[in-house]
């Protein structure tokens, strides 16, 4: 269960990290903002990212009154590694499974990537279901799997890590040629870890790449009957510029899920909420507003 001072009242966006047990005997690591009576809201990250791709998102619908999660995947950021032990799909769902059930009231689930098609498993392999209503953020049942690969290609990119943040941020920039400018340097430190001689690599377990992103298309079967299971409100937010999401799979996704909302950010690529913060949380603010004050909830 989460750490006691989750019971806490918070009434302002200032996190306090928790620690939530899993059934394997593992924490993740949990922030919560917002009033503990707000509507509930749990943001899931995509792999090899962390909750702090999530932070000024939930810190931005807190100040709105609602109840903002953001946690850790295990094997990504503060979260544990499984030692030896091999990670499987089926471990994330489970938990999130634990963390939608230790909530006072059925959440609504937001999740990016793989976070959201953990979100979609949970769901609709739940016997009564998990969440008041889920929010995927480009990703689909079936994805684009070059995007992927490039994503991969990325992530594979530096196996000895990087003399500095300055390196890391510069291999960033380089992926994500588009932004603006770099990522800040402080909080790029906080996605990094030291190895034994010094060097940062990235706060995640590279042994996730071969155990689960590897080989994703073996999920594609399981995921579209998941899909076709839907019944609770479901939006799917997709970046214009995304190589992950088409509108080939788009439309697989609106035939499995008819009732589906769909929102296109058009600026956006994969990495919706850092190419556009503030129109994603403009985006998700309209709908659990509306999923909040409708009659059936």
């Amino acid at each position: 269960m989460v750490a006691a001072h989750a019971n806490a009242t918070m009434n302002s966006p200032t996190a306090l990290p928790e620690r939530f047990a899993t059934s394997d005997g593992l924490t993740i690591a949990i922030e919560q903002f917002g009033p503990r009576d707000g509507a509930p809201l749990v943001f899931a990250h995509g792999f090899g990212q962390s909750r702090l791709a999530w932070t000024r998102a939930a810190q931005q619908l807190a100040e709105s009154g609602f109840r903002c999660l953001t946690m850790d995947g295990r094997g990504h950021g503060d979260s544990d590694w499984q030692g030896e032990q091999r990670y499987d799909l089926d471990q994330f769902v489970d938990d999130a499974t634990a963390v939608a059930g230790s909530l006072p009231r059925k959440p609504i689930w937001i999740g990016a990537s793989m976070g959201g098609l953990i979100g979609l498993l949970a769901e609709s392999e739940s016997t009564d279901g998990l969440f008041e209503a889920l929010v995927l953020v480009d990703v689909t049942p079936r994805w684009e799997e070059a995007g992927v690969g490039r994503m991969l290609e990325f992530m594979r990119a530096h196996p000895n890590g990087f003399a500095n943040v300055s390196e890391a941020s510069a291999a960033v920039a380089e992926y994500l040629p588009h932004r603006a400018q770099r990522t800040d340097d402080g909080r790029l430190r906080k996605m990094l870890v030291p190895m034994a001689n010094g060097r940062l690599r990235w706060h995640w377990d590279p042994r996730l790449l071969e155990q689960v992103a590897d080989n994703g298309s073996r999920y594609f079967e399981r995921l579209a009957a998941a899909a076709k299971r839907l019944s609770l409100p479901v939006l799917l937010v997709s970046g214009g510029r995304s190589d992950i999401v088409s509108d080939q799979t788009i439309a697989e996704f609106q035939r499995l899920v008819p009732h589906a909302q769909h929102e296109r950010i058009e600026r956006a690529t994969h990495m919706v909420v850092g190419d556009a913060n503030d129109v994603f949380v403009e985006t998700i603010s309209r709908y659990v507003r509306s999923i909040c004050t409708s009659p059936q909830h």
